[in-house]
C-alpha cells in the first residue's frame, strides 16, 4: 500500500565538500518534481564531507527513485531516509513579536511553557529563541497567532540517527554505487 503523497520525509546526504554540490543536489530534487520544505547544509567530522538534510513530501516509490538517482551522482557518498522514530530531528526558530506593558507577561508565560529563551527585550518587541522538534516549533508559532509577529526565521530540520555508527555509514561510496540497479527505462551495456 503506497503512502499518501503528503507524507513528510527527511533525507540525509553525505556529499563531497566542493563548490557546486548543493546546486547539483537541489537541481536533481527539482527535476524529479519534489518541493523542498527545508534544507540545511553543515560540516561533518570529516572536512572533505558535508551533510545535507532535506525535508520534503512524497510517496515511498517516488522517494526510492530519487534516492537511487542521487546515489548515482559522483558527489554523493551516502544518502538515506531518516526514520523519525530512530533519529533526532531539530530546528531553530528566532521569533520577533511586538509587545507592550499589557501583553509582555503573557508572552513570557508562553515562552516559559515551551522553554523558549527570550534573547532580546526592547520597549516595543521581544525576540524568542526555540530549539526543538518541528512539531514543537509549529505548536509554539500557533500560540502567537493573536499577536503581531514582526519577523521570524526558521532554520529547517537538521538530524542524526540514534545509536552508534550505522550500516549505511560503513559502506564506501563506490560500493553503494556499484550495488544499485539501473534506473527504470535505462539499459546496461
Amino acid at each position: 500500500m503506497e503512502q499518501n503523497n503528503n507524507t513528510r520525509r527527511v533525507i540525509s546526504l553525505l556529499v563531497d565538500n566542493t563548490n557546486g554540490v548543493l546546486a547539483r543536489i537541489t537541481s536533481l530534487f527539482c527535476r524529479r518534481g519534489f518541493n523542498i520544505d527545508s534544507l540545511t547544509v553543515s560540516a561533518t567530522n570529516d572536512p572533505a564531507v558535508s551533510r545535507i538534510t532535506v525535508t520534503l513530501r512524497g510517496t515511498e516509490q517516488a522517494l526510492n527513485q530519487l534516492i537511487l538517482q542521487a546515489e548515482r551522482l559522483e558527489v554523493t557518498r551516502q544518502i538515506f531516509e531518516l526514520d523519525p522514530d530512530k533519529s533526532l530531528q531539530r530546528e531553530l526558530l528566532l521569533l520577533k513579536v511586538e509587545c507592550d506593558n499589557q501583553n509582555r507577561a503573557e508572552l513570557r508565560e508562553i515562552s516559559s511553557i515551551y522553554k523558549a529563551k527570550i534573547i532580546d527585550l526592547s520597549p516595543d518587541s521581544m525576540i524568542f529563541e526555540l530549539t526543538g522538534k518541528p512539531d514543537k516549533i509549529d505548536a509554539f508559532l500557533t500560540m502567537f497567532q493573536g499577536y503581531n509577529i514582526l519577523e521570524l526565521c526558521r532554520t529547517g530540520v537538521t538530524a542524526l540517527e540514534r545509536g552508534g555508527k550505522h550500516q549505511h555509514m560503513q559502506k564506501p561510496a563506490q560500493e553503494v554505487r556499484e550495488a544499485q540497479l539501473p534506473l527504470p527505462g535505462t539499459h546496461c551495456h
